[in-house]
């Protein structure tokens, strides 16, 4: 994340006239924010936010190509910067948006925020305020107001904006185990873990190897069953012992019927809040 003090955002949406006037009320409720890029589509802020690294990315929800919520998942999924912790927080998603009753009620729960359009004052001034602080608690270390994870929201709205395209979910993996190739009911998978090339699959009797990336499994596996709680990690939730916290504050979970212990990243510690 941008270490100046003064925030940058990158803003997305296929209509010209929209990105304006979302920039001039922006200039007026939030004059420290720096506007760095704009995007006429979703692949273009995707590659903005890869090249600006900026701390808010505001996404028209309904754009050409790759729609504002596609984007969202693969700007959530993005590597770190050169130089930055593996651990770094992702931008703070704004999705703009024309009223929908369904869409509104996901975002209320907190994860991300939203602007109606047109933008207006009064409501992107609430907007601000609510980015200023989760900011604020990032550069002191304060996961406290870390919102539930986005991927979860973004399953929930993909769903409620394209109803027809209901998502098929990854019920067998195909692993290599030792020189074999086995076929692994997703259900007895109690993780998957990354590394640089590999994934392992972690049963409660079989370690396998998949070349599948982390940041791939997660829009093909169920979101109710499976929660990211690192970028290189993925957990049954059925599998989850409990949750403690180490030495460091950082959250560890414990996994029924396995040794292993996996830790939380700042991004997912919204997950177990008030623990």
């Amino acid at each position: 994340m941008n270490a100046d003090p003064n925030p940058r955002a990158v803003i997305a949406d296929d209509e010209r006239l929209m990105r304006d006037q979302l920039r001039a009320r922006l200039a007026e409720v939030w004059p420290e924010l720096q506007v760095v890029a704009e995007a006429k589509n979703g692949l273009e802020a995707v590659a903005l936010v890869q090249e600006h690294r900026p701390d808010i990315v505001f996404l028209d929800i309904r754009m050409p190509g790759l729609t504002g919520v596609d984007a969202a998942r693969r700007i959530a999924q993005l590597e770190p910067a050169e130089g930055d912790d593996d651990d770094a927080l992702p931008p703070e998603i704004v999705f703009i948006t024309a009223y929908d009753q369904y869409a509104v009620e996901a975002f209320e729960q907190g994860a991300v925020d939203y602007v109606l359009k047109p933008a207006e004052r009064e409501r992107l001034q609430l907007t601000a305020e609510r980015i200023r602080k989760r900011l604020a608690a990032r550069r002191a270390g304060d996961d406290s107001l870390a919102p539930a994870p986005l991927q979860q929201l973004l399953h929930q709205l993909s769903a409620r904006l394209n109803p027809a395209a209901l998502p098929t979910h990854l019920k067998w993996i195909q692993a290599t185990v030792g020189g074999n190739i086995q076929m692994i009911a997703v259900d007895e998978v109690l993780f998957f873990i990354s590394d640089e090339k590999y994934t392992r699959v972690q049963t409660a009797q079989v370690e396998a190897l998949i070349r599948k990336p982390i940041k791939e499994l997660v829009d093909e596996l169920d979101p109710q069953r499976f929660w990211q709680i690192h970028r290189s990690a993925l957990v049954n939730v059925n599998a989850i012992a409990g949750v403690s916290r180490d030495y460091r504050g950082r959250q560890i979970v414990s996994v029924k019927g396995h040794p292993e212990k996996l830790e939380v990243s700042r991004s997912y510690a919204g997950l177990f809040k008030g623990m």
